[in-house]
């Protein structure tokens, strides 16, 4: 977590704080690492760590969406600010349908 809080405040998106949830406890089964914190405005942020070795393709994108839904449902508020991060090989239509969602994507290879 704390090259994440670094990676971070390099880019200007300071924490006021950041915990880690763990994908059962939203009922998922997918092998990722969510992290949830709000940022000095009070906004929420979504962080999750994506590592695979086969290429991201569009169904891994509506799954990421689906789990983004149900962190708001854990949180019981709207998560206005969404980064992903993803070590493997992106699918040109699973990064436009990011893309649209609203996601930011982050270089993995620095985290």
């Amino acid at each position: 977590m704390k090259k994440i809080v670094e990676y971070m405040s390099n880019q200007g998106v300071i924490f006021r704080k950041l915990k880690e949830i763990k994908p059962k406890e939203i009922g998922s089964r997918k092998k990722v690492k969510i992290y949830l914190g709000s940022n000095i405005n009070k906004y929420y942020c979504l962080i999750i760590l994506i590592s695979q070795k086969s290429k991201f393709l569009d169904k891994n994108a509506l799954e990421i969406i689906d789990i983004h839904k149900k962190m708001e449902i854990y949180n019981d508020s709207k998560i206005n600010i969404k980064y992903i991060s993803i070590d493997a090989p992106l699918c040109s239509k699973a990064e436009k349908r990011v893309k649209e969602e609203g996601w930011q994507t982050l270089s993995y290879s620095s985290l």
